[in-house]
């Protein structure tokens, strides 16, 4: 099956907020089982408290997605936020080299 043809033509990623909603969603998605989990352990071990069990329970969700979904954000958005010529540059620092200058080499493979 042939690829679905883009809509304005080019062939552009998503744009820096929707990459920060991407990662806000994805945080929060997992803030939000870290907190049902964690909140329900401590619900079992010591009890809901004076708010009862599902406010306890919400609470413990909501600040768990909240604080993750936050970081996951920023993190996503600064992750992607480079222009692409900073991408390529780096690639190519990083890369090893073909052949090593005679001075680098190791002086057992040296042919002197």
């Amino acid at each position: 099956m042939p690829p679905v043809p883009s809509s304005h033509g080019g062939a552009a990623g998503p744009s820096t907020f929707d990459k920060l909603k991407m990662g806000a969603m994805m945080g929060g998605s997992v803030g939000l089982i870290i907190g049902f989990i964690f909140g329900a352990t401590n619900i079992i071990r010591y009890g809901p408290g004076p708010n009862g069990m599902m406010r306890t329970l919400g609470q413990y969700m909501a600040g768990s997605g909240a604080t993750f979904g936050f970081f996951m954000a920023i993190g996503t958005t600064i992750r992607t936020d480079s222009p692409q010529a900073a991408t390529e540059a780096f690639a190519r620092a990083k890369r090893r080299p073909l052949v090593l200058p005679r001075e680098f080499q190791h002086p057992k493979y040296r042919n002197e």
